[in-house]
């Protein structure tokens, strides 16, 4: 997963948006293909000069898999990760068309909100405007795979159920500097 969509993510939690995700059926489809291809549009295909219309989505340069719309006050990310699209956006009924326009163009299951992406569980406490991403199913299904799934798990290096909180951390520019001098590791 890119830092881009990480921060998008964040951004998302941040403000509340919405994060949907849909699921391309038969990806290997509609891949990507290196050789050129030339054929005749089918009858009844788009108006000329839309064959490429992309739903009025600008592509992002930093992140190839990441699209922005925004229209006044509301905005919409889509994030594509293989056969997975992520919908993000403060905007519900953009989001709508968007679901709407992306299954008219490309077989797709509409999966609600976002709880995988990428094997990755996504969980979203929006009280406390928190966004968690999780990989132990994965973990779990490797060593299950490899037969490990009954050996002892480790922990981080540091006191188990310890609760850091933000008050802890350095205030002045004097406390800054002392825990620069520390070691983190």
């Amino acid at each position: 997963m890119t830092k881009f969509v990480l921060i998008l993510l964040a951004i998302a939690t941040w403000y509340d948006f919405v994060i949907w995700q849909m699921d391309v059926k038969v990806t290997f489809l509609n891949g990507f293909v290196e050789e050129k291809i030339y054929m005749n549009q089918p009858k009844g295909f788009t108006s000329v000069g839309e064959e490429q219309k992309d739903y009025n989505f600008i592509k992002n340069e930093y992140d190839p898999c990441v699209y922005k719309k925004i229209n006044r006050s509301t905005v919409a990310y889509r994030l594509l990760c293989v056969d997975d699209i992520l919908l993000i956006g403060n905007g519900i009924k953009m989001l709508g068309a968007i679901k709407t326009w992306l299954s008219t163009q490309f077989s797709m299951n509409d999966m609600g909100r976002a709880s995988y992406i990428l094997g990755i569980k996504i969980y979203k406490d929006i009280s406390r405007r928190m966004l968690g991403l999780t990989q132990s199913l994965y973990i779990e299904k490797v060593l299950k795979r490899f037969k490990m799934e009954n050996s002892k798990r480790g922990f981080i290096p540091i006191t188990h159920g310890i609760k850091l909180s933000k008050k802890q951390s350095p205030k002045t520019n004097e406390e800054l500097k002392r825990m620069s001098d520390i070691p983190y590791a």
